[in-house]
Formats: structure tokens, C-alpha cells, sequence
């Protein structure tokens, strides 16, 4: 069995593959203090709970932004699985071609997408990540990552302005009724939402008349049920496109 993991910088996603297949997969947030020990701990939790073993568990593939967690993952890999873990990085051996100045500054997960979509689409891409950050990249039809842009993603932006305008209370990120909010809470809840939705759509269709071809939008991540329905510009929703984009990268280093 495959262990693929995704370390985001708010949450962790994981899943368990088996012969390609999909067979579990969990959203668990990411923390930083957590020990080698820690987490050797909480995937035999994990596992029990799907009733598997550690030792099912053949291989590791990991996708990490935060890089102080690469040692106690790398320890918990070796300790508790027996396993050396691979972690994706821009000079791993990979299926894609990377467009960039300098490709050890792209993200992980941005390269982990970017895989993930090229085996299910064809031509040129655009993905979005909501994320701790929304990220917007775009992959050319002959498949190379040519970059993108990183926006603050939703929370980060909702939480902003609870924590600087001091008479402004927080409020929950949902999709309000209306735009003209009567209320401060739904004023505010207004503004976050449509706002955000108007940054995807115009992000997007500005990325398009720059690369000047047509593009295959897909949408990924925590956030994507809240805008995919009313965004003008999202065509597809892969809720395990990262998982997904381990997998091919996994498969594509053994052959």
C-alpha cells in the first residue's frame, strides 16, 4: 500500500492507496510542534481506525510546505513504517517540465497538482488551490508549469480583518443571500465572499488573455464547494487532485 501525504501549511491531507485505488483518505490539521514519535503514534491510531497496520504499508510519497516537519516525518517514516520516504521536490524526476527562474521556490503541492491534472485533462491548464493561500497555476498543453500567482486565501483575508478592525466582528465564510448586507455581519460576509469570487473569476480570465489559448480550469482544495457553483470561470472540481497528483508521481518514479 501507498501512504500519500499533503502538509499544507493549515491542514495535512492523507490518503491510503491501494493498486491505484483510492481506499481512505482524512483532513487533519497540520501541527508544527508535533514530534517523529507524535506522529508515529497518530497514523497507528489512523490506521486501526480503517483497520489496516503499519506494516501494510509499503511505500510513503509526501508533499510538504513546511519544512521544519521534514525531519519528524522522515524519522516517523523510518521508524515506525520501515520506510525511507520520498518527498517531492523541483529536481525529483518528474512528469512534468518546470518553466520557472528558479524552480526550487515553487511549492510541492503546486507540482502535485499540476500532475494530477495533466493525467486527466488534456491541453492547457489552469488550476486553483484554496488553500491557506489560493494559488492560481498554469500548465501549458505540452506540459510544462510555466507559474502562476499566489493570492491570501479566504481565511487568512476573513481573519485579517477581524483581527485589525477593531469594531468589526468575526463572522463565519459563507455564501450570504445578498451583496447589500443589512447588518455589519452581513455586510462583512458580503464583502469577503463576493469580493473572493470576484478575485478567482478575474484572476483567471486575466491569466487567459495572457497565454492567449484556451484552458481547462480546474478547481481543488478546502474552499472549492463555496465558490465552484458561482464562479463564471471554474469548469471542474477535483477534490483529491493532490492525492491523486502523488499517485502518478509515485508510479511515474518507478518506471
Amino acid at each position: 500500500m501507498l501512504l500519500a501525504m499533503d502538509v499544507g501549511n493549515t491542514n495535512m491531507v492523507i490518503g491510503i492507496y491501494e493498486d491505484g485505488k483510492l481506499l481512505h483518505h482524512w483532513r487533519m490539521e497540520t501541527k508544527k510542534e508535533r514530534t517523529a514519535d507524535e506522529f508515529g503514534i497518530f497514523f497507528k491510531e489512523l490506521l486501526q481506525f480503517a483497520n489496516l497496520k503499519m506494516t501494510d504499508v509499503d511505500h510513503i510519497i509526501i508533499s510538504n510546505v513546511v519544512p521544519p516537519l521534514e525531519f519528524a516525518l522522515t524519522r516517523m517514516s523510518d521508524r515506525y513504517f520501515g520506510v525511507k520516504p520520498i518527498f517531492v521536490r523541483a529536481r525529483l524526476k518528474l512528469p512534468i517540465k518546470i518553466g520557472l527562474k528558479i524552480p526550487e521556490e515553487v511549492g510541492a503541492d503546486r507540482l502535485v497538482n499540476a500532475v494530477g491534472a495533466i493525467y486527466k485533462y488534456k491541453g492547457a491548464l489552469i488550476i486553483i488551490d484554496f488553500g491557506t493561500a489560493t494559488t492560481f497555476d498554469f500548465i501549458s498543453a505540452n506540459r510544462l508549469y510555466k507559474g502562476g500567482c499566489i493570492a491570501p486565501g479566504i481565511a487568512i483575508s476573513n481573519e485579517a480583518l477581524y483581527q485589525n478592525a477593531s469594531k468589526l466582528p468575526r463572522v463565519e465564510i459563507a455564501r450570504p443571500k445578498k451583496v447589500i448586507g443589512a447588518t455589519t455581519s452581513e455586510s462583512i460576509q458580503a464583502g469577503v465572499y463576493f469580493g473572493y469570487l470576484g478575485l478567482i473569476d478575474e484572476t483567471v480570465r486575466r491569466i487567459q488573455r495572457e497565454v492567449k489559448v484556451k484552458t481547462t480550469v480546474i478547481a481543488t482544495g478546502g474552499f472549492t464547494s463555496l465558490f465552484a457553483k458561482e464562479s463564471k470561470t471554474i469548469q471542474h472540481v477535483e477534490p483529491f487532485l493532490t492525492l491523486d497528483g502523488l499517485l502518478h508521481i509515485f508510479n511515474y518514479l518507478r518506471h
